[in-house]
Formats: structure tokens, sequence, C-alpha cells
């Protein structure tokens, strides 16, 4: 593969980008206390960035889309270096938001972008791989700086990881300056463009794919921990270390599933993966105290969602290749509304019923995504054989 150390690289920034979104979940209770406000209100600032990767990144890639790919990356970037740097001043809660807005802004536009130029610095073939490396580290932000990051909060202060973090995410912004090529579109693309793919059919079942796996997955894991407190009777170290396994899954099922994309082509993959969701969210229930079995199950779980994510990407950029960087934005908004509709869902079944048929909810979601999956890829199928036999019945 082609650049691959640089595609490592923006992989890097990617995981820097999503320890930065996600390690709030592990400090909230000591951001909480140093700002003042209770736990539901530290909560906003998850909120915030979310919403901000979700509705603003797409909005200014639009706005930018004719931008030399390189130099949005940097800005981008170099935007977010900046506001983990403004954490290290003692501001009130509100401007705090603020801050995390443009945090959610700018590094949901280097995700997306760094995205969009790593499947234009490989080979075509390579393009599903380059896409699950990129994946990769988001996933290990999960995995390892979500922890490391509390750890290191606990002994330092949360303030001196956002500091630390802006000045390691020095180092592949300077890689990327000297690596990455200036990257334009072939053709000038307008905002009519933009819209009439967000028109078509196609695009939009793939959208809503997304938004129901990912909200199938979010629905169970959000709420992981109580689930396997009460179908097993296991400590907060045991748990620990089984979401660390859960992890290393997402790791490794973003890799295979970008891997498995190239070989076996994206529909094969996300097809693969949806069944495996849905398969294993139907086992959860028959898994009982059997705390091996359980395990097991969550880990292939793990894998099967990861690795749709790379290939359901791909897949979009196949659907819009005129204007991919679009394309895997608001895809990348989708997951992030896919992770509110899933949590919110899932919260309201354990105040209906039990945090024990969470899965049962995960699995319709699941299912519903499969068969649109289906019906797209069939429908797909049967459009190209008519393409076919219009063009041997002319020659």
């Amino acid at each position: 593969m082609k650049n691959k150390g640089t595609i490592y690289i923006l992989a890097l920034a990617v995981f820097l980008i999503g320890t930065i979104e996600y390690i709030i979940t592990g400090i909230i209770e000591m951001m909480a206390t140093d700002l003042g406000v209770s736990t539901a209100e530290a909560g906003l600032l998850v909120t915030v960035f979310a919403l901000a990767a979700a509705i603003l990144a797409p909005i200014l890639i639009a706005v930018t889309i004719n931008t030399d790919r390189r130099k949005l990356l940097l800005l981008t970037f170099g935007v977010f270096i900046a506001s983990n740097g403004l954490m290290m001043f003692d501001l009130s809660y509100e401007t705090m938001l603020w801050i995390r807005i443009i945090q959610g802004a700018s590094g949901g536009m280097t995700t997306v972008v760094a995205m969009a130029a790593a499947t234009r610095l490989v080979e075509k073939e390579k393009r599903g791989n380059a896409i699950g490396i990129i994946l990769m580290g988001l996933s290990s932000s999960l995995v390892l700086g979500v922890p490391i990051g509390t750890f290191f909060s606990e002994m330092f202060g949360w303030r001196v990881l956002f500091m630390v973090i802006g000045i390691l995410s020095i180092v592949p912004f300077v890689i990327i300056y000297r690596r990455v090529p200036g990257i334009k579109e072939e053709e000038k693309v307008t905002i009519g463009m933009q819209l009439s793919m967000l028109k078509n059919k196609a695009v939009l079942i793939a959208l809503m794919v997304t938004l129901l796996y990912v909200g199938g997955y979010a629905t169970l894991f959000t709420y992981i921990t109580p689930f396997l407190q009460t179908t097993s009777s296991l400590s907060m170290t045991e748990i620990s270390l089984i979401l660390f396994l859960a992890g290393i899954c997402s790791f490794m099922g973003s890799k295979l599933g970008g891997q498995l994309a190239d070989t076996k082509g994206s529909k094969f993959t996300i097809l693969l993966g949806l069944v495996l969701q849905g398969v294993t969210l139907l086992l959860f229930a028959l898994t009982g105290a059997h705390l091996i079995l359980l395990i097991l199950v969550l880990m292939i779980f793990m894998l099967a969602t990861w690795s749709i994510s790379p290939a359901q990407q791909l897949y979009l950029v196949t659907l819009a290749p005129r204007s991919p960087d679009i394309a895997l934005s608001v895809n990348t908004s989708f997951i992030q509304f896919g992770f509110a509709m899933g949590s919110g869902l899932g919260g309201l079944v354990i105040n209906k019923a039990s945090v024990l048929n969470l899965n049962w909810a995960g699995f319709v979601a699941v299912g519903i995504a499969l068969v649109l999956a289906v019906f797209q890829f069939r429908g797909a199928s049967k459009r190209k054989e008519n393409i076919s036999g219009q063009n041997l019945n002319t020659q």
C-alpha cells in the first residue's frame, strides 16, 4: 500500500481527537467538582462535542469542498490543537462548553478530511484498508486513550491532560505538513451537486443503515456495565478488564473490516457484519450466567460492529465519487446521531422494562438495518444487470 506511514500518522491524529472526545466519560466527576457544576451538567461537555461533530462539521466541509484538502486538514487540526491549549486556563463552565463545540467541529472535520485524504493517497483497491486504519485510530482511543488519560488525570489533573494531548498533536501536525501532498477536486463541486447527492436514494438508505446499526450497538453498549453486573456477579475491576478486551476487539474489527472490504467487497462485509451483529444480540439472551460464553459473545459483537464501519464508509465513497468528503462527513454525522438514538432508546428500555431487555431493542434496530441493506444491494444488482442487458442489445 502506498503512503502507508502517512496513513498511520493520520490515524494517530484521529486517535488524539477521539481521546479528547471520549475522555470526559472517565474524568466527568473530577471536572464537575473543579467547574462547580453537577455531573449531568458536566455530561453536556460530551454532548456538545458530539453535536458539533454531527451538525457543524458537515456544513463546514460542504462550504469548503473546493479547498485544498491538505490546507483544510492543517487548518482544522491546528484549531483543534489550539483549543486544547485553552483548556489549561481557569475558565467558566459556559466558556468550556464553547471550547468543546470548537473541538467537536474542528475534530470532526479533521477526522472526515483525514479519511477522504487517505482514500486518495493509496491505490484504489486499498481504499477500504486505508479507511480501516483511520478508524483504528478512533477505536483505539477507547481502548488506550480513555483509560490512560483517566489515570494521567488522576495523577496530574485533567487540565494538564488536555495540554499534553495538545503538545503530542503537534507531532502528527508537522508530519502531515511535510508528507501529505496538495489534494484538490479535479472539477469544481457546487452546492447543487452536494445537495443532489443527498437526494440520492441509495445514499439515503446507506445513511439509514448507519443510523440503525450504530443505534443497535449503542442501545446495549452504552449500558454494558449495568448489563454485565445484572447478568453476572462481577467486580468493577473484572468489568474493566472485560471492557478492555471489548475495546481490543473493536480495534481489530476496524482493521479486519477494511481488509475484508478490499478483498471481498464492501457489500459482503456490511452484510456479514450486520448478520453477526444481529445473531450476537440474540445470543446475549441465551448466555445467562455463563460468564465465558457471555464474554465470547461480546467479543464477536464488537468485532462485527466495528468491521461494518470501514466497509460502509467505502461504500458511500463509491456512491459519491465526486465528493467523498461530503459522503464521509454526513455518514460520520449519522454515526453520532446513532449513538444518541441508541443511548436514548436504551434508557427508555431500562425505565420501562429491564436492563436485560436491551439486546432485544438493539436486535430490532440491527434487523431493520439488515433488511434495508439487502433491499438496497439487490436493487443495485438488478439495475446493473439491466444496464448490462441494454448494452448487449445495442451492440
